[in-house]
């Protein structure tokens, strides 16, 4: 009796690779268990659950408001100070929590690297959806807070159209976290003293962005160059949408998702490149 064997030799490609979308989305199964799974280990055998998610941004926005808005007086573009720097906290949350999974996604996810086979883009993209849990618990959190301020009578924020471009602020923010995580996850493989480098990055970008001051306060002239920071645009937009102040100019938001947008596709294309030595050095 003769049996036919089939053998099948995976070898990596060389030079720079585009994305294969077709090879994602047969695994689009893996990418939602990846993130299920996380979603689940992030609140698994803990005291506050879910409440980390509310007490982060709150305990930042108390801060800030102490020393930034009573303090130093920083003005706040004509609404309450809390409000203010909550509004630019909530993106900003996810930003960071989201570029950190991505940037140490594959240090993570080494066991699983080397016993299978999968398109190595699926871990930093399960990484970046975890956070929109947390996004969305304290966004119910800031909608209590607006509520709140309306009803006594301290400060109206009119519900408008503007509202209806929150999710592209909110995608800016994504693909400006994937960009850089795919740009340091890759690094991280090959220099792992790359994993100190997102601590102190999200450090200078917090101060770099306007969470605790407004961007009025940059000269009209340098505020485009100023949008070359994509939270710029992401923070303004959720100002304008949700508190109807804030500095939010197009061309700025213009020049922060042409940004965002080479940083995505420079940080794939790198990715694709150290991808098929992964494995190896893990």
């Amino acid at each position: 009796m003769t049996t036919n064997l089939i053998r099948t030799s995976i070898r990596p490609r060389r030079g720079w690779q585009a994305i294969n979308v077709v090879e994602l989305w047969h695994y689009r199964d893996l990418l939602f268990f990846l993130a299920w799974r996380d979603i689940s280990v992030r609140y698994k055998q803990t005291v506050l659950g879910a409440t980390w998610a509310v007490l982060q941004p709150i305990v930042s926005m108390i801060v800030f408001s102490l020393f930034f808005g009573s303090f130093m007086h920083i003005a706040s573009d004509g609404a309450p100070y809390p409000l203010f720097s909550y509004a630019a906290l909530l993106p900003w949350g996810y930003f960071s929590s989201a570029l950190t999974s991505t940037a140490q996604s594959l240090i993570d996810n080494q066991r699983l690297l080397v016993r299978v086979y999968f398109p190595r883009l699926i871990i930093p993209l399960a990484a970046v959806l975890p956070p929109l849990l947390d996004f969305l618990i304290s966004f119910t959190v800031l909608s209590v807070m607006i509520v709140g301020y309306s009803l006594f009578g301290v400060y109206h924020a009119a519900v408008t159209i503007n509202l209806l471009f929150l999710p592209g602020f909110l995608l800016l923010a994504l693909v400006t976290a994937l960009g850089v995580g795919l740009w340091i996850s890759a690094l991280n493989v090959q220099y792992r003293d790359f994993r100190y480098v997102t601590g102190f990055l999200v450090q200078v970008w917090l101060f770099a962005s306007p969470v605790a001051y407004s961007s009025s306060i940059v000269p009209l002239g340098l505020r485009s160059l100023y949008g070359i920071n994509p939270m710029v645009g992401v923070i303004n937009g959720f100002r304008w949408a949700l508190l109807g102040t804030g500095d939010f100019s197009p061309a700025t938001f213009i020049v922060s998702t042409v940004v965002a947008i080479g940083l995505l596709v420079s940080g794939t294309f790198y990715f694709r490149r150290v991808e098929k030595i992964i494995a190896d050095v893990v």
